[in-house]
């Protein structure tokens, strides 16, 4: 009845082999196309030779993250109605191929941003973390951002002066190219001006709009993923609060519920992520765990400390500012629940989200915050809480 196992692969060119992902313990992989670019169909024939490969490696591919959304479907201009059709067409074929859940996000632009990707600790180990006032600078003084200075207090403003000014041209050069990067699992990049183009297409699209664009999205879309048999597992915000005057709308409990209520249907789910979640101290994330357990069809896991200030970093998984123990008991006590319903669905996928870089894969190259041991540790943690969890309450 334990949560299933699986591990974020992204490709063959990732530097964590088929093999070291067996040996963590794993036995499911959660992978994208990134190599078809977005808005465009994802043919069978491209899944079935994805899936080929991991069953060849001795593992399976169940669920997919993710399928991009094509920023016209959000801004709902330019070819909008034709991607939607393509995405339609992408998950007929995941569901014919037997991959059965999709996560996905509705971020606009960017996926999860930080303002440093290779953050030192006290033990040699490097992290994930976001600085609001380094991203400040950036958002005021390099990218320039029309009206930004409203987004922040006159304390921000001056002491995001005081830290450009310290900052030489390779660290500009360094901020600039971690914020505007595409991550994770893509190698594009937008120019400067790029950006700044993409940006203008949100002008005029508040929390309002955007909520009605996913909906109308959603309209579409689990029609479709119903009678493909493919649960939608939207991921929340990362950070889940609004950056660069771009909104935000899968951030808090009440985000959730609008749009899990804007189509019913058990295929119009949730990814848990308590990361993302976890970095609002106003989330009550077992709290909010319980209120949408249903919908829950994916979980990533993993746990960040948070200041005041607007700055946080990733922790260990059991660490940080997650209560990761009553987290892990409540999906524990779902899944027995979806068990005794007779529920094909009752154990959840989860991977071990975001792991700090250490050891031997400090002078390795991976996608930041997807090295192999960091990532293996926390599963080991993350596992022993849940085989605990389950002991004592006479689940196993």
């Amino acid at each position: 009845m334990s949560m299933i196992k699986t591990w974020r692969w992204y490709g063959e060119h990732d530097n964590v082999s088929f093999s070291d992902i067996k040996q963590a313990g794993v036995s499911d992989i959660v992978t994208s196309l990134s190599h078809v670019p977005y808005g465009e169909v994802w043919s069978k024939d491209d899944i079935q030779k994805r899936k080929k490969l991991i069953e060849n490696n001795g593992l399976k591919w169940f669920v997919t993250e993710s399928v991009p959304i094509h920023e016209d479907i959000k801004t709902q201009t330019g070819n909008y109605k034709q991607f939607i059709e393509n995405y339609k067409k992408s998950i007929e074929n995941l569901g014919a191929s037997g991959i059965k859940i999709v996560c996905y996000n509705f971020m606009p632009i960017m996926d999860w941003t930080r303002t440093n990707i290779n953050y030192k600790l006290e033990n040699g180990a490097s992290t994930l973390r976001f600085e609001l006032i380094a991203f400040a600078a950036f958002d005021l003084f390099i990218l320039r951002r029309e009206n930004a200075e409203k987004d922040y207090t006159k304390d921000q403003v001056s002491s995001a002066k005081n830290y450009f000014e310290k900052l030489n041209d390779d660290d500009i050069e360094s901020l600039t190219e971690v914020l505007i990067a595409n991550l994770p699992g893509t190698d594009e990049k937008y120019t400067m001006a790029e950006f700044k183009n993409a940006l203008d297409r949100y002008k005029h699209i508040d929390v309002k709009k955007l909520k009605e664009h996913l909906n109308y999205f959603l309209s579409e879309i689990i029609p479709v993923a119903e009678k493909a048999g493919v649960k939608m597992c939207i991921h929340p915000d990362d950070p889940p609060y609004p950056i660069l005057g771009l909104p935000r709308i899968v951030s808090t409990s009440e985000d959730v519920n609008d749009l899990l209520s804007s189509v019913e249907s058990p295929n119009n789910g949730l990814t848990f992520c308590t990361g993302s979640f976890g970095v609002r101290a106003d989330n009550d994330l077992p709290k909010m765990f319980n209120r949408f357990a249903d919908k829950v069809h994916f979980i990533h896991l993993r746990s960040t400390f948070r200041d005041t200030s607007g700055n946080f970093q990733e922790a260990t998984h059991l660490g940080g500012d997650v209560d990761m123990y009553a987290v892990i008991k409540n999906i524990v006590i779902e899944q027995n629940r979806r068990k005794q319903e007779g529920r094909e669905d009752h154990a959840i996928p989860m991977r071990p989200d975001h792991g700090f870089q250490m050891m031997g894969d400090l002078e390795k190259n991976f996608y930041p915050g997807y090295s192999c041991i960091g990532r293996m540790k926390g599963l080991a943690e993350l596992t022993g809480l849940e085989y605990g969890i389950e002991k004592s309450l006479n689940l196993n």
